[in-house]
């Protein structure tokens, strides 16, 4: 089974720390949703494996900006292209001021059976400052009205680390969710990314830093809480209930195969291929118009695979299979790993626990250093 992602490029303003393909202009929006429609008819006409579908992602960007009626005419063109499991975990990104209670019931009616909330903070000078659409007021009526109508399986994504963020204020917003029993939460550290508005703002010394130190105390103490309340810590950043793990997402993690459509959009075969379109969504319409889809390709190395192996695996809670690694790459390279984590477990960053090699908690907010130190030449 595979799963498919569609990137959808726009949003109403830029937020301060994104880095992602979009634009806030919606003039092109028709003529998108139509290239991205040719491009999965063409997508699945060339295909000759992985056309079973098991969960559907709308991401972006900002997909709640698009109509219904949109919405559902890319649905219809997947399904009629694609075989979609009848139970598939199909995903729809949106912001909480686009939540109202009757595009919800529509959304429910065209097939979506999963939402990600766009909260980052319930603080109103926080998302000010992060330049979000949103204010607080609608970020706690978003989660009420989604309760309400009907959305058993939903996630909220929230932002920890920021420089306006104390640990008093986390809490109170972890408390929050607990609270309203939120099934999933997707946590993650502001990072500071180049040519972004708070890039250019720290630079200039317009805005404080980031503190990476009081990011960690905030990591550890989202992690104590959430896990207190019942919260399983699948992914570094992503914790749910039992059973309410995000099916897609958990795909990209397990290395199972998955399709991108729109601008920007990366695609896996499951093995060694990785294709991605164009990040622009002028050309990428402009090519589907002459049934072209715009994208390049990479043709992973053994070296490559097992590093991505490595990278990904640390980062779920079931961590690296070793025996799984060393009858994939062979022993030489496992041995490798061993050796080069040795300093990881003096600190006490990583342990070995029969065949999986696994962060602790200690290690988790530098999974990703961690990971590179790891990495086959």
């Amino acid at each position: 089974m595979a799963g498919i992602y569609i990137h959808i490029p726009f949003c109403k303003q830029a937020c301060s720390y994104c880095n992602f393909h979009f634009s806030t202009s919606l003039a092109q929006k028709d003529a998108l949703v139509s290239a991205l429609q040719k491009e999965i008819k063409q997508a699945a006409n060339a295909a000759s494996t992985n056309k079973k579908i098991d969960t559907i992602y709308f991401g972006g960007g900002t997909p709640s900006l698009l109509s219904i009626n949109e919405l559902n005419s890319i649905l219809v063109t997947i399904q009629e292209n694609f075989e979609v499991n009848a139970t598939a975990e199909i995903t729809l990104e949106v912001n909480p001021d686009d939540v109202n209670a009757a595009v919800i019931a529509d959304w429910l009616q065209i097939g979506i059976n999963r939402l990600s909330l766009g909260i980052q903070s319930f603080k109103d000078a926080e998302l000010q400052w992060m330049n979000r659409a949103h204010n607080a007021r609608h970020a706690v009526n978003s989660i009420d009205l989604i309760l309400d109508g009907g959305f058993i399986n939903f996630s909220v994504d929230l932002i920890y680390g920021s420089p306006l963020l104390s640990n008093d204020e986390l809490v109170k917003n972890i408390q929050y969710i607990l609270q309203k029993n939120i099934p999933h939460i997707a946590c993650y550290a502001l990072t500071v990314e180049e040519k972004t508005l708070l890039h250019h703002e720290i630079e200039k010394k317009k805005s404080l830093p980031v503190d990476e130190t009081r990011q960690s105390e905030q990591f550890q103490l989202l992690v104590a809480l959430l896990e207190a309340a019942g919260y399983e810590q699948y992914e570094i950043s992503n914790f749910a209930k039992p059973g309410c793990r995000s099916q897609h997402n958990s795909s990209y993690w397990k290395g199972i195969p998955y399709w991108g459509f729109g601008p920007s959009a990366h695609s896996f075969d499951g093995i060694r291929t990785r294709r991605w379109n164009v990040a622009n969504n002028a050309l990428y319409i402009q090519s589907l118009e002459k049934d072209i889809i715009p994208y390049e390709e990479e043709i992973l190395t053994r070296t490559q695979q097992l590093n991505e192996t490595i990278m990904i695996s640390l980062r779920t809670i079931e961590g690296i299979h070793l025996k799984k690694i060393e009858e994939n790459f062979n022993n030489v390279q496992l041995r490798q790993l061993l050796l080069q984590a040795k300093p990881h477990l003096e600190k006490e960053q990583l342990v070995i626990e029969g065949d999986y090699l696994l962060l602790t908690n200690a290690g988790k907010f530098f999974a990703d250093g961690i990971a590179s130190d790891l990495f086959a030449d």
